[in-house]
């Protein structure tokens, strides 16, 4: 099945952000595209703002005067929905609301001829139960383009329950043909981005509610340490507090309330109070004018150790002697750790420094500091520390002018099972590998959506294959054996991954 032929009209109904978006993807594609909205003069506005952006892309070099002047051509505004009767796809992209959904759906089915593709850009709703009441249910799909549409590459072709095989394949060769990255994925609350991004959002609340850290540091120890583009505070506070926590409870709820997917109470608090984010001009942090930057918290200079005794291996933070030696700091190197648990790094002191494995640092007897999982240890430029409480503050001096010496800033953080950025990748993970096995799609469309769609450092089945499935799951049951909620409990996907990794080092040993 081929993309829908570039003479043929591509009508979008709604006329919004979104909406307007769409639209002018489909134009510079070189589509003949009309534009609907039920208020009366939408239409007429909106094409005029779509015609004025098409206008600043010419004067910034992006595109073509008469490619210009040409998608203005073919950019009709329609006063009746009967305007769209020659339509070969109809993108809709109106109130998230299921009843005006299913209207409009049924209406268009009056007008437009049985081959037309019918499509919903809806992040949160089902597509089965939008397009439960149609006649033809086979040719109907989701089409979720990321806003602004016409920036963000990355769109979910969601397949319902009765959606056709080839309708679904049309609608991704036209999305690819449109220059996106189309991904494939079954009808499932949140599809892919929303449904497995929900730990990057949740874990950080719920680090925020523990006091394990203030929303700038967080922020700070994600976007610096964990690679990722954004902080959570900052993201929902771009997003908007009230349409982020909107997805959550929605996600929540189709689920059944599994408690995976629970709602913050400090997030639901922020969105009553008006405190929405940008567009209010104050969420997490201020964005009145003069609204001081956000600071993380982060150490003071401190001395690094003349010396430090590294015990066995330290997996993905394998990197950490060598720096450590390039920085001018003795590394001792001893074989003595059993070869089946975690090595550590030993200060001057004998204090003991541990990548977190997702138990809080005072669970264990001798004094010692976890350090955070990181994207790259090379490359990151913070570092989150979370001493138990009977390190002497000499010894987190020490650990933090160690990690100084190697070019990190410092965060030293509340002693909470699995720090940061370790728990948050497991959790991306598990529900990235949870997705994969339920069918919801590829491991390949997954990764890409996590890349594209919310711009993820790696994709989480990658970052996920380096860290493995067994320290994976070795992390996820600490943290379930601290929060006993079936919050952290490992999917079946993970579980088995890990059996089989063990099966094949047992094997190869």
């Amino acid at each position: 099945m081929t993309a829908i032929e570039r003479s043929r009209v591509v009508a979008v109904v709604g006329t919004g952000t979104m909406g307007q978006g769409i639209a002018q993807v489909a134009l510079v594609a070189g589509h003949p595209v009309r534009l609907y909205d039920a208020l009366p003069g939408r239409a007429q506005q909106a094409a005029e703002a779509v015609g004025a952006r098409l206008d600043r892309l010419t004067e910034k070099g992006r595109l073509d005067a008469a490619d210009r002047d040409g998608a203005k051509a073919r950019l009709l505004p329609a006063a009746e929905l009967s305007d769209l009767a020659d339509a070969a796809l109809v993108v809709e992209a109106v109130l998230e609301q299921l009843t005006v959904k299913q209207e409009l759906f049924a209406a268009l089915e009056d007008i437009v001829g049985d081959d037309c593709l019918l499509a919903t850009n809806t992040s949160s709703l089902s597509v089965t139960a939008v397009a439960g009441a149609l006649r033809l249910p086979g040719r109907f799909v989701g089409l979720h383009f990321f806003n602004p549409a016409p920036l963000l590459p990355l769109v979910e072709v969601v397949s319902g329950h009765a959606t056709d095989e080839a309708s679904a394949t049309r609608a991704w060769a036209t999305a690819a043909a449109w220059g996106k990255t189309p991904v494939r994925c079954a009808d499932t609350p949140g599809f892919v981005v929303n449904r497995v991004a929900r730990p990057y959002y949740a874990e950080a609340l719920r680090l925020h509610e523990e006091r394990a850290a203030d929303p700038a540091t967080v922020d700070a120890v994600l976007r610096e340490c964990g690679g990722f583009r954004m902080g959570p505070f900052e993201l929902t506070d771009l997003i908007g507090q009230d349409v982020n926590e909107a997805v959550t409870r929605s996600v929540w709820e189709s689920f059944f309330q599994d408690a995976r997917f629970t709602p913050s109470l400090a997030q639901r608090r922020l969105v009553e109070s008006g405190r929405l984010g940008r567009k209010s001009g104050r969420g997490w942090f201020g964005y009145e004018d003069g609204a001081p930057a956000p600071v993380p918290d982060t150490a003071p200079p401190a001395d690094p150790p003349s010396s430090v005794v590294v015990h066995g291996g330290l997996a993905v933070a394998a990197a950490l002697p060598g720096l450590i030696e390039e920085a001018g700091i003795d590394v001792i190197r001893k074989e003595d750790a059993d070869p089946g648990r975690p090595g550590w790094l030993e200060l001057p002191c004998g204090t003991r420094l541990f990548l977190t494995d997702g138990r809080a640092a005072d669970s264990s007897r001798p004094p010692l500091i976890h350090f955070d999982l990181a994207l790259d240890y090379r490359t990151a430029t913070r570092i989150a520390l979370a001493p138990s409480a009977s390190v002497a503050e000499e010894s987190v001096r020490s650990a933090t002018g160690l990690f100084q010496a190697l070019g990190k800033q410092v965060s030293v953080i509340a002693d909470v099972p699995g720090m940061i950025v370790a728990r948050t990748v497991a959790m991306l993970v598990d529900f990235a590998l949870d997705a994969e096995a339920r069918g919801v799609a590829s491991a390949q469309d997954i990764d890409t959506a996590m890349r594209l769609g919310v711009n993820y450092p790696r994709g989480p089945l990658d970052w996920g294959a380096e860290l493995g499935a067994g320290r994976t799951l070795r992390l996820l049951e600490r943290l379930h054996e601290e929060y006993p909620t079936g919050r952290y409990a490992a999917s079946q996907a993970l579980r088995r991954r890990a059996a089989a990794e063990a099966a094949s080092e047992g094997a190869g040993s």
